[in-house]
């Protein structure tokens, strides 16, 4: 992963405009049929976060927003997962599977705000956000808090879609838009929504399937 995420110079710019209950809303209502309906689509790009994260140093790693669980089953046996997740229905789908697969390194998986954690400082050597962070209602104070987690050294690791501005991508997201918008996502999401100008030019980017549209994102602290 060589690239680096280009800087976009649009003017200041303000986070999705969601709130903690509309993300539970959405996620209650998909709860029962994400696997079925969305588990193939972001297979690919999940298991390149998990082999990411399975190559980098430290055994502690932070899931944030974990849901079903579909990662759980590809970390190494040697690292200890925690997972967490603002909708309980999502939650009890990866308790079933963390029990059905007997993944004994998954240590925990608990309902918990990811922009106001309560773990302490310094908690993890990794933290993964997969599909999170146009989600949030604030993008920054997600990554503020990802930073508080992990050791000096760890590794802030994110799959999102970034916007196109033009070109084949913007016809694909415009495609993708209705069921974007029924999972509370925002089609115009952008990296300066999530990182700070200072981090933009040190977090190294790879697109990852289906499609390009999504964008494997790491940023060392």
């Amino acid at each position: 992963m060589s690239d680096t995420l280009q800087r976009r110079h649009h003017g200041p710019h303000t986070a999705p405009a969601l709130d903690a209950e509309a993300v539970r809303t959405a996620y209650r209502r998909w709860a029962g049929v994400y696997d079925a309906v969305f588990g193939g689509i972001f297979l690919t790009a999940r298991r390149r976060a998990v082999a990411l994260v399975n190559r980098l140093p430290g055994r502690d790693v932070l899931e944030v927003g974990v849901g079903t669980g579909l990662a759980l089953p590809h970390y190494d046996p040697k690292r200890r997962i925690t997972g967490i997740d603002l909708s309980a229905e999502m939650l009890a789908q990866a308790r079933k599977r963390v029990a059905n697969r007997r993944l004994s390194n998954v240590v925990a998986l608990r309902e918990m705000d990811a922009e106001a954690t309560d773990f302490e400082d310094n908690s993890f050597d990794t933290a993964v956000a997969m599909f999170v962070a146009s989600v949030v209602p604030n993008p920054r104070q997600l990554l503020t808090e990802m930073r508080r987690l992990v050791r000096p050294g760890g590794n802030l690791l994110f799959i999102s879609h970034f916007a196109a501005e033009k070109g084949p991508r913007w016809w694909i997201e415009r495609g993708l838009a209705p069921a974007a918008h029924a999972l509370g996502w925002h089609p115009d999401f952008r990296a300066d929504m999530l990182f700070e100008p200072d981090d933009l030019a040190d977090v190294r980017a790879a697109s990852v399937p289906p499609l390009g549209i999504f964008q494997l994102l790491r940023l060392e602290v």
